[in-house]
């Protein structure tokens, strides 16, 4: 596998296991969805949001401007209206990709965290973050499932290894 390759495998991962826990939140009621749950976030709808809204943001770094801050489409966004907006991140990151020249993969690409700062890494790097940061939080998705007795769908990387070709 190329290194292009490789990125593009772990963008599908990261695509596919997104689908699975967006599929389990589906089949919940609004009321358990939006119920609290200890966690980084408040409840499964919150922790849904905070991984849409940091797919959205790097796809905004690596597309065009770094944005300053979260948009205004998050405070009221529906689980369907969630849904909707993580499957527009993947089309246009996947459009963006495509056209991503393979070489470009190792450059570095500047960008501003929503305080401000600036940072520079290589976009690979950047790419292996959002995956691991959407890892992270589909973990705690899983915890809380889990406290509202309820089972989470298993998304480890060789379930979709085996599950893919």
């Amino acid at each position: 596998m190329t290194p292009k390759e490789e990125m593009q495998d772990l963008i599908r991962y990261n695509e596919w296991a997104n689908a699975r826990i967006v599929a389990v939140l589906g089949e919940l009621p609004d009321d358990v969805l939006g119920a609290p749950v200890a966690s980084s976030f408040g409840s499964l709808r919150d922790t849904l949001a905070h991984v849409v809204l940091a797919e959205w943001i790097w796809l905004h770094r690596w597309t065009s401007d770094s944005p300053g801050s979260a948009p205004e489409w998050l405070k009221t966004a529906s689980r369907e209206d969630l849904v909707k907006k993580l499957r527009e991140v993947e089309a246009e990151r996947a459009e963006w990709f495509a056209q991503l020249p393979a070489e470009q993969l190792e450059a570095p690409r500047a960008y501003r965290n929503l305080a401000g700062q600036e940072f520079s890494h290589r976009i690979a790097d950047q790419i292996r973050h959002v995956v691991n940061h959407s890892t992270y939080h589909r973990g705690q998705a899983a915890t809380q499932l889990r406290q509202l007795g309820r089972v989470p769908p298993s998304t480890d990387f060789i379930l979709y290894r085996g599950e893919t070709p």
